[in-house]
């Protein structure tokens, strides 16, 4: 890894541990590595066209992640992702799960190994899906959290509880959050989000009724909306969805052209 970050054509990127990322505007801003290499700072993402692309800590970067995703190209998209998520995991994990002790990060940064028991943690990923549901006339369900800035609608999402599968869990938050039953649930696609570290696991699924019961704790309000409906309500302003960089932006939008397929999501 010292070799790697001595490399003359080696990058690096600086991420705090807040998910803040530096950055020009449009893209991340990448530049020479310099200095010794710190395995406690200095971890690798991987080879960008052949050249080692680090990310460091430090100790404030420009601009939360959520406020430039926008901007960033796919590509771009992608190292945030890994580098906020990475970052965010080192200053989490600090100490072994099992006695303790101070860890180490082992393996460039991809692991932390504890000195006493020797016990190694690896990052992880919390399993979430998000649904697409639709009724017979193919109308979208649409809700929002009260949370969420105002006016804001998206399809219905939920983490996986232990001991599910995906589509337990599809069919448990969508009777929990609006009290409806699917019926077969198909997957569209997936998309890491560290926000913090979520893995987002996309599916369509029709809806066997149509009557909607909010959860009062957890969905200020859901409704149903026909592809007019709902550019009608954006066009006016009444209604805004999520980022255009999520997979629930993808979603609508492929539901919108007719599309809500693997290939025009995932």
């Amino acid at each position: 890894m010292a070799e790697c970050w001595a490399n003359n054509e080696a990058r690096v990127i600086g991420v705090d541990r807040e998910g803040r990322v530096d950055h020009d505007g449009g893209a991340l801003s990448f530049v020479a590595t310099e200095g010794p290499y710190d395995a406690d700072q200095h971890f690798l993402l991987g080879l960008w066209d052949g050249a080692p692309l680090f990310v460091r800590a430090v100790p404030t970067a420009q601009d939360g992640l959520r406020a430039v995703i926008g901007g960033l190209s796919v590509e771009h998209l992608q190292v945030a992702f890994a580098a906020v998520g990475l970052i965010g995991w080192h200053h989490r994990a600090g100490f072994c799960p099992a006695c303790g002790t101070a860890s180490q990060p082992v393996l460039a940064g991809l692991s932390r190994r504890c000195p006493s028991c020797g016990m190694e943690d690896y990052p992880r990923s919390d399993a979430a899906v998000i649904m697409a549901v639709t009724d017979a006339e193919d109308r979208l369900l649409l809700a929002r959290q009260p949370v969420w800035p105002s006016g804001m609608y998206s399809v219905l999402a939920g983490f996986a509880e232990v001991g599910e599968s995906l589509e337990q869990t599809v069919h448990r938050e969508v009777a929990e959050e609006v009290g409806l039953e699917l019926g077969q649930v198909r997957y569209l696609g997936s998309q890491p989000w560290p926000f913090p570290r979520s893995l987002m696991v996309a599916f369509a699924a029709e809806s066997t009724g149509t009557e909607l019961r909010p959860s009062p704790t957890e969905v200020e309000d859901a409704c149903w909306v026909t592809r007019d409906e709902l550019r009608e309500r954006v066009s006016a302003g009444s209604m805004s969805l999520p980022m255009a960089a999520s997979i629930a932006r993808r979603m609508i939008e492929a539901w919108l052209d007719g599309e809500l397929t693997a290939e025009r999501v995932g």
